[in-house]
């Protein structure tokens, strides 16, 4: 069939948008309708010259919600009419990370899928994690597909494939935020908004944003935000002398949502001696190769320093519960989406998000 979707032909280039063949789904396959799909800073990366990525051209996109329309060989678990999310990260159920309450790492995650369904211009063209939401249909295999409430909204659902499991599942499940503890959160985007909806329902008490953006500081303060911090107002490690202050000794926990060297050493300091935990969620251009200048003393202070991979959350089997977590009112999604266009607007998009105008910008197809 034919689709259109929004093609990456290389760094520094415009995305294209054209029409795209697409196969139908084979053994252990579903098509799905792309109802709305959100643009994240990782998409970002591999158009504006700070990630190396080995196979263009490419179909970006891996937030996204929509509609199972037809299944493939061997899926029982998925039927055409369900409303659905397609995620990043496989849980194939053997593998033993799956069957471990310890990780989501799915070992398939690593193992390149060798599918390319889309073609464009007679030539294969890959999908960016086996995704590719920028484009109206996509057959993705079901074990990155989770099943979600047929009353969840799409439209307002779709970002939390990425920015609402990484930053929710961080709080809850990789740091367990305890009630009444203090929490500092770098970055107000999308992954940092969801981190704030996480600690205010793990019952923090304190919770502190520090970004350099003053008008994300309303649509924070929705979400649980207690503190602002504008980071301009701050030279050095001043910002993490206000987080001292307000907290009387440094945050219990602290997200780095941004991806920036300078900051993760801050989330580390800002933490208080002896339990603080920082976690870095940001991901860093050269993410592969390079690495993170951490003052040894920091953490031989008793300090924790962790990651945290789309929250630690289960694709399949524990990601749903969010979405009904949302739709019973307990998440603050509503708040998360900034900007709406349509799949021609998509490199404009991408400059709002860059700009740090946006929280998150979703695309209506």
């Amino acid at each position: 069939m034919k689709v259109k979707a929004a093609i990456a032909t290389g760094q520094l280039q415009p995305l294209v948008i054209d029409e795209v063949d697409l196969d139908g789904p084979r053994e252990g396959e579903v098509l799905i309708e792309i109802k709305s799909a959100g643009l994240c800073h990782t998409d970002q990366m591999l158009i504006d010259g700070s990630r190396d990525w080995p196979d263009y051209p490419v179909i970006l996109g891996h937030e996204g919600a929509g509609i199972v329309r037809e299944v493939g060989p061997g899926v029982d678990r998925l039927k055409p009419g369900d409303a659905v999310i397609p995620l990043a990260m496989p849980e194939c159920g053997e593998c033993p990370p799956c069957r471990s309450d310890k990780s989501n790492l799915c070992d398939h995650y690593f193992k390149p899928n060798p599918r390319k369904p889309f073609s464009w211009k007679g030539r294969p063209v890959a999908s960016f994690i086996s995704l590719g939401t920028f484009a109206q249909f996509v057959t993705v295999r079901a074990f990155q597909v989770a099943r979600i409430r047929d009353d969840a909204p799409l439209d307002q659902v779709c970002c939390m494939g990425c920015a609402g499991i990484t930053g929710i599942g961080a709080a809850l499940n990789t740091a367990k935020v305890a009630p009444g503890s203090s929490v500092a959160v770098f970055g107000l985007g999308g992954i940092g908004l969801n981190v704030i909806d996480g600690a205010r329902l793990a019952g923090a008490r304190t919770i502190i944003g520090i970004d350099t953006n003053p008008d994300k500081q309303g649509p924070a303060r929705k979400a649980g935000m207690t503190h602002f911090l504008d980071a301009r107002d701050y030279r050095g490690d001043s910002v993490v002398e206000a987080i001292h202050k307000i907290t009387g000794g440094g945050a219990d926990y602290a997200f780095e949502c941004v991806g920036h060297p300078v900051l993760a050493q801050q989330a580390v300091d800002s933490t208080r001696m002896g339990w603080g935990m920082a976690v870095m969620l940001g991901i860093m251009p050269g993410a592969v190769t390079d690495t993170i200048p951490i003052r040894p003393r920091s953490v031989q202070a008793g300090r924790w320093v962790t990651g945290s991979y789309l929250g630690n959350v289960k694709s399949l089997s524990q990601f749903p519960q969010l979405v009904d977590w949302y739709v019973d009112g307990k998440l603050t999604q509503d708040n998360l989406i900034s900007h709406r266009i349509g799949l021609e607007q998509i490199n404009e998009g991408f400059d709002l998000l860059k700009s740090g105008q946006a929280r998150r910008v979703v695309i209506d197809f």
